[in-house]
This record gives C-alpha cells, structure tokens and sequence, in this order.
C-alpha cells in the first residue's frame, strides 16, 4: 500500500515537472497572447508540487545545485534579449523555467534544512 502511494505521488511529481517545462516555454513562446498575471502562479503552484514530490533525500544536493546554477544563467539574460528575433522569446523562457524550478528549489532547500536539523 505505502509503495503504491509514493508511486502515485512521484508519478504526479514527474507530470507536474513536465508540465511545468512546457507551460515555461509555450507562454515563453506565446507572451503575449497570454494573461501575465495567471502564468506565473501557475508555474509557483507546479514547482512546489514538484519540489514536494519529485525529489528525493538523495537528490538534494544535485537538485539545488542545478537550481542555482540556473538562477545564475537567467540573471544575464538581458544579453539574450538582444539577439535579433528571437531574443526575446528566450529571455521569457528562461525566467518562466526560473520561476517554475526556484520555488521547487525552495521546497527542497527546506527540506533538506529540516532533515539536516533533525539529525543534530
């Protein structure tokens, strides 16, 4: 009963991060057409699902390293928005992936705090 419970949770896990990656680049893609109020919220709800579900204790640290290191290539990617075309197409990609996977690296950075304070 409880492996068929974390399987069903890790397979909601992995839809939602999948999710989240192809809403991230469609309203990248679409900006425009789109509510810019409703796209960020969404993306906020799925990468908390994903950051409760989909990671693992043994995925903490690749996990929050990758976040940040993305964190990190979104800063300049006001450089980005100057390449003819489609610029500026992927600089709103890039911060909808940031928006998406920083609030799941919230949720595991707190986890990973409070395993770290259990075991003290």
């Amino acid at each position: 009963m409880v492996s068929t419970k974390k399987n069903s949770s890790k397979k909601v896990g992995h839809y939602a991060f999948l999710a989240g990656l192809v809403i991230a680049v469609l309203t990248g893609i679409f900006i425009k057409m789109l509510d810019p109020s409703i796209v960020p919220l969404l993306l906020m709800v799925l990468g908390l699902v994903v950051g409760m579900l989909n990671i693992t204790t043994g995925e903490f640290t690749e996990f929050l390293v990758a976040g940040v290191a993305l964190s990190l290539v979104v800063v300049p990617s006001g450089a980005v928005e100057k390449i003819p075309q489609v610029g500026h197409y992927i600089s709103a990609i890039l911060l909808n992936i940031n928006t998406f996977v920083v609030f799941a690296v919230l949720i595991v950075a707190l986890k990973a705090i409070w395993q770290l304070a259990e075991e003290a």
